[in-house]
């Protein structure tokens, strides 16, 4: 199936990939928007939690919260603080995995750095 063109315009621009990490299949779903990102992670179609993470002039630390779930999974926020930082846009992160690991969640991370390496242009 053939993806929407790249977002220019304030259009949206959509990218979907998906990765077998540790005998596990995860889905990701990308929304690029005019200055921000919309990052879904997960193996069924649920959206258990969402963050949201942007850059600020007064720290170097990304600001972020959580806007739905646990509050103290902290899974989604810490992984939209580090994308707000690549990428110098409001990032919005769903990760909806029970591995909440730190090494499988670093998989997952770095499985998303590959593709925006691959991809820039929907990120």
């Amino acid at each position: 199936m053939e993806e929407p063109p790249a977002a220019a315009g304030g259009e949206v621009s959509l990218h979907n990939f998906s990765a077998r990490l540790w005998e596990q299949l995860v889905h990701f779903h990308v929304m690029r928007l005019t200055d921000s990102l919309f990052l879904w992670v997960g193996a069924t179609p649920h959206l258990r939690n969402l963050a949201v993470a942007m850059c600020n002039r007064y720290d170097s630390i990304p600001v972020s919260t959580s806007l739905l779930g646990d509050t103290s999974d902290t899974t989604s926020t810490g992984l939209a603080q580090r994308l707000a930082r690549k990428t110098k846009k409001q990032v919005f992160v769903s990760y909806n995995l029970q591995n909440t690991d730190s090494n499988f969640a670093l998989l997952v991370e770095n499985r998303i750095k590959e593709e925006m390496e691959a991809f820039p242009e929907k990120f």
